[in-house]
């Protein structure tokens, strides 16, 4: 059955289950994650809640006790500035609460027990604000008696209670948001343990599919591969299944019969070319008694050759010279050039520092009118503080410090300007030298028209041992037209042999063939490695 599946089809199922498993595994820690972040952002949301309510009830407590020592000090009589500055204390101290409150009560109350909870602790929280509130009204107007009997405590109890229960309610909810998360990583243990099982199955399954669908029956591959590359052309190949492996096979059973086909072909072309060669050898006799009679020819034509060798001789000495004058010539250009370019880019330099001296001026422009207004800030400062102006020292310090960037600045100019002046003397050095090379490389030209003079003469010497070349190769012509005869000869024999040669030469020379005329699965099964077990 599984011959019949395609391998990457098979991949491809794989990379599914793969990907299916991972985005599942993320899937889950996406959720785990989401839950433990939702967590922290409640108890972060309960904990601003708690510090609002804490920060008023201490705003709350420090206007009671302000309002205590304030009701003290009116009735033992202390003078009324101090008591003014007690009822003062105790409304910033309200202030305090109400703003800390109104913090509390923006920020959203998310379950019904919250916000049960959170009017229960408005009611009390005005209740004794309230209470607070009227007491500094009776210590404003000296009501004394009112402000003794005035039930805060009471109402003070029943905000704390309430502040009480506040702090239950975030401690409850803290500890359902830990056992929230510990049962979520205790389900994402589980479901990361369940994917490493599926991990090591599926891999393992792959595995094993792996070696029986591709490893085993490329093993088998490779060994026909050998038994070929020996020359055993007999060994049959048996092909099942309909996946890729099973097409290499198909395609290698192919190869090893048009192998056994095309050697049996060497064999018989292989007796044919002996016929030929005798002809060809028989030509060859002939043609060897005439190549003899173009010995003399080519005596002659080797003396001419000698003059001639002599003449060329010279000329390449000539052409060597004139070539090591034209590098000469070449090199001194080049330096010419490498001079002129040195040249531009001192230049261009000069041109760089000529426009930082411009900034630099620019600066100490900007640095001396800042100096005049300092200047001018120190003398009215002075004029404004008489002996004590301390804002004299610090602009006098400012005008010290722009004096010495002033300072700092003209340093700077004058090194730009010493360095102008030593590139300009380098670029005129430097366009000293260019006329020199340039005047080098005149020479050198003048020289190379010299020799190239004497290359002329020795080519008029060339031209005389050609005529004589000449001459000869007319004497060659003839007995090469009587050798034409058999060279038409033994082209018709070349012809054969050389269409059989070329069969021949693409061929494997050596090969172990069984003489089979057909090959039916029921021959070849008993005795082949399958392609896929």
């Amino acid at each position: 059955m599984f011959t019949r599946i395609r391998i990457s089809t098979t991949l491809f199922l794989i990379l599914i289950i793969c990907g299916l498993l991972q985005i599942g595994s993320n899937g889950l820690s996406f959720w785990a994650f989401r839950d433990g972040q939702q967590n922290l952002e409640q108890i972060e949301h309960s904990g601003q809640q708690l510090s609002s309510l804490m920060a008023a009830r201490a705003a709350l407590l420090q206007t009671s006790q302000v309002l205590n020592r304030t009701g003290t000090l009116t009735a033992l009589g202390y003078p009324l500035d101090e008591i003014k500055a007690g009822m003062v204390d105790a409304r910033q101290a309200l202030k305090l609460a109400d703003s800390e409150f109104a913090a509390f009560k923006s920020i959203e109350q998310r379950s019904t027990e919250s916000r049960q909870l959170g009017e229960r602790t408005e009611a009390s929280f005005s209740a004794w604000r309230n209470g607070l509130e009227h007491q500094a009204t009776w210590l404003e107007t000296n009501q004394l008696a009112d402000f003794l009997g005035s039930p805060v405590q009471k109402m003070q109890a029943r905000f704390d209670a309430d502040y009480q229960g506040w702090q239950r309610h975030i401690d409850a909810y803290i500890d359902d948001a830990r056992a929230e998360s510990q049962r979520d990583y205790q389900r994402s243990q589980l479901m990361f343990l369940t994917m490493v099982v599926l991990a090591v199955l599926i891999t393992a399954g792959s595995l094993l599919w792996s070696r029986r669908m591709i490893v085993s029956p490329l093993k088998i591959v490779s060994d026909h591969f050998d038994s070929i590359a020996k020359g055993d052309l007999a060994r049959p190949i048996a092909v099942y299944g309909k996946n890729e492996i099973s097409a290499i096979f198909a395609g290698l059973k192919a190869m090893q019969d048009a192998l056994r086909n095309t050697v049996s072909q060497v064999r018989q072309s292989s007796y044919a070319m002996h016929t030929g060669i005798s002809e060809i050898a028989a030509g060859n006799n002939d043609l060897s008694s005439r190549t003899e009679q173009q010995a003399a020819s080519l005596a002659e034509t080797a003396a001419s050759m000698e003059q001639l060798t002599a003449t060329v001789g010279q000329n390449a000495d000539n052409a060597r010279q004139a070539s090591e004058l034209a590098s000469n010539a070449a090199r001194t250009a080049r330096m010419g050039g490498d001079q002129a370019s040195n040249v531009a880019h001192t230049m261009q330099s000069i041109a760089t520092s000529s426009q930082k001296i411009g900034d630099i001026i620019s600066v100490i422009d900007g640095i001396a009118f800042q100096t005049n207004i300092l200047a001018l800030n120190a003398a009215v400062e002075a004029a404004r503080a008489g002996e004590q102006g301390r804002g004299f020292a610090v602009v006098a310090g400012e005008v010290r410090n722009l004096a010495s960037r002033s300072a700092q600045a003209a340093k700077e100019i004058k090194v730009l300007i010493e360095e102008s002046v030593a590139r300009v003397q380098e670029g005129s050095a430097l366009v000293d030298t260019a006329a020199k090379t340039m005047g080098e490389i005149v020479h050198s030209v003048t020289q190379v028209n010299d020799i190239m003079g004497e290359i002329a003469s020795a080519s008029d010497e060339q031209r005389r041992g050609i005529e004589q070349v000449a001459l000869a190769v007319s004497q060659m012509d003839q007995v090469t037209q009587q050798n034409a005869a058999l060279v038409e000869e033994g082209a018709a024999a070349t012809e054969q042999l050389t269409g059989q040669a070329d069969t021949l030469t693409t061929l494997v020379s050596v090969f172990k063939i069984e003489e089979l005329n057909t090959f039916s699965p029921e021959r070849v099964v008993p005795n082949a490695q399958p392609a896929v077990s």
